[in-house]
């Protein structure tokens, strides 16, 4: 099995709260000491108290299996503006924001008002002024690329 396998289960089972998730886990093959990323999320959020605390709790585990036979750097973090969301429990967050999502044929923007097992849901505006039109829009998720989640300044 893979090293950030491994190290992903290590990290889910290190969770002290059962409404965050980890989203990705990667080991960088680098010169010097390896880089370990694990990105965290949560349903409520997550803040730098809990990247810290989940952080010696993985450093702890992985001291103790000896599953890393070199120096190494780990840092835990949270996915970032310009990370594409990547699990349906991520959607689920982001109800009622705006998305961009890349679809295999076009790009679409909306606001996201519904996330099913197998689809989303998200209203599209069309037009300005009194052309100005809005779209509910069914979107498989077989059909997303990637997805981001827009941030306004409004």
């Amino acid at each position: 099995m893979e090293i950030a396998e491994e190290i992903r289960k290590i990290a889910v089972s290190k969770l002290l709260n059962p409404h965050h998730f980890v989203v990705d886990v990667v080991v960088s093959a680098r010169k010097g000491p390896k880089k370990v990323l694990i990105t965290l999320d949560g349903d409520e959020g997550v803040n730098i108290d809990d990247c810290a605390n989940l952080s010696r709790e993985i450093g702890k585990a992985l001291e103790e299996s000896n599953l890393m036979d070199e120096a190494y750097m780990l840092e835990v973090s949270t996915p970032g503006v310009d990370q594409p969301l990547q699990l349906h429990r991520q959607y689920k967050k982001h109800i009622g924001r705006k998305l961009k999502l890349k679809l295999r044929d076009k790009i679409v923007e909306g606001k996201l008002t519904e996330v099913a097992d197998d689809k989303i849901a998200v209203i599209q505006e069309t037009g300005t002024g009194k052309q100005k039109e809005t779209v509910l829009l069914d979107i498989p998720f077989s059909e997303i690329e990637k997805s981001f989640v827009l941030v306004s300044f409004k």
